[in-house]
């Protein structure tokens, strides 16, 4: 569904106009539509119906408490890389027991914790976390459930910086010793191995990538189930992209039959990972214009966002649709880079933009429901946006916008 539609040239989210938001909560602000993500999680395991499955959000892409709480409502599993992600799905009501941990760094206490909570599994990326997880487990009187994370060296063919299924990445362990490995996990006393665990990066628009990796898994399986090693899951990670600009990814519904045709008539539960894909388009960041400013040749767009409310611009020179709020018929377009406050020159939200603004005009940042505010931060001391879900024509803050003396409250003065 589109979140976000214009209606006698003014932008709604849902059945609210974007205006009237920014009336009333001010910007920047990250706003949300609730029917979108209901939307986008549904057509995930609904497209998996033919197979065993559980979805598991990626809560990396946005960890708010409202959105955790949304989707633990219809049943999601999720994919954490922390301590802290596990408390907010906690937090928001979550089961454990549909939480998978991922990630290459996880602490003691986060392995302590989350066998302590009784989470699903969790993705095992080197010899050396396995170790550790089975003394831990040891020490608890408990067995760990383990996935393998094995990396299928694929290229994903998306950003470098996102792409995590090669070689030379930090991420899992190679097909090549994924075998032995298996069977010391199965001799270990504290593990129960559960599955197989793949996961080649983010913002895919191929499915090609995701087929050749699918493939490799079950080529794995196949060969542990000969050995005499058993195995109830395969976790295919998540990664699909979204559209940005003029990308075609896949929907929902194409990527998951191709997974049902893959594994159709295999003894195994699928989990599968997507973030980006279920909240990426049901939010964008609203902005106001501060200032137009012409310096020779070059014309900007100053507003009141930065790249410390959305980083991925200047991180991964992404491209995010900028649109206006209302649509003009009074001034001519101009070309614009589209800039925030801070000091740095790359503090640029969209370069080369074609806009009819003025200042004081409300701007749209599509497209950041994703790796929007999770990356957000705090550099030049600005405090961090107001988080708003729309559900229909009610509005819910999720998050309220920080003031400039919680910026500080864990600081103290040197003495005298």
């Amino acid at each position: 569904m589109a979140a976000f539609e214009y209606r006698d040239d003014r932008l709604f989210v849902e059945g609210l106009a974007l205006d009237e938001l920014a009336t009333r909560f001010g910007t920047p602000a990250y706003v949300y539509s609730r029917a979108a993500i209901e939307a986008q999680w549904r057509a995930f395991d609904e497209g998996l119906e033919a197979v065993p499955h559980l979805v598991c959000y990626a809560v990396k892409a946005n960890s708010n408490l409202a959105i955790l709480n949304l989707l633990a409502r219809l049943g999601s599993g999720f994919d954490i890389v922390s301590d802290g992600e596990l408390e907010r799905v906690l937090r928001a009501g979550g089961d454990s027991g549909k939480v998978v941990f991922s990630g290459v760094g996880k602490s003691e206490w986060e392995l302590r914790r989350a066998l302590a909570v009784g989470i699903l599994c969790f993705n095992v990326e080197s010899e050396a976390e396995l170790e550790r997880l089975n003394h831990l487990a040891g020490e608890m009187s408990l067995r760990a459930p383990v996935s393998l994370r094995v990396n299928p060296d694929v290229d994903p063919k998306t950003h470098p910086y996102i792409a995590t299924g090669l070689r030379e990445h930090k991420f899992g362990i190679a097909m090549e010793d994924a075998v032995d490995l298996y069977r010391r996990a199965h001799a270990m006393s504290h593990i129960a191995v559960h599955g197989i665990d793949c996961h080649i990066g983010s913002q895919l628009t191929e499915l090609e990538p995701f087929a050749e990796a699918t493939r490799r898994v079950l080529a794995l399986a196949d060969e542990l189930l000969a050995a005499g090693l058993e195995l109830t899951h395969l976790n295919l990670g998540g990664g699909l992209g979204i559209r940005f600009c003029d990308e075609n990814p896949a929907t929902p519904a194409v990527y998951t039959q191709l997974l049902c045709e893959l594994v159709q008539g295999r003894p195994f539960k699928l989990l599968i990972e997507p973030g980006r894909a279920i909240v990426g388009n049901a939010g964008l960041l609203l902005t106001r214009t501060e200032y137009i400013k012409h310096s020779g040749a070059k014309h900007f767009a100053v507003v009141d966002a930065a790249m410390n409310d959305l980083m991925r611009p200047a991180l991964y020179q992404a491209w995010h649709d900028i649109a206006p709020v209302h649509l003009r018929a009074d001034i001519d377009s101009e070309t614009y880079n589209v800039v925030g406050p801070v000091c740095e020159s790359g503090d640029v939200l969209g370069a080369e933009r074609t806009l009819k603004v003025v200042a004081g005009d409300l701007l749209a940042v599509h497209s950041a429901g994703a790796y929007g505010f999770s990356m957000s931060s705090n550099y030049n001391s600005r405090p961090r946006a107001v988080e708003l879900m729309v559900d229909g024509s009610e509005v819910r803050v999720v998050r309220e916008r920080e003031r400039v003396e919680q910026l500080y409250a864990g600081e103290s003065l040197l003495p005298d």
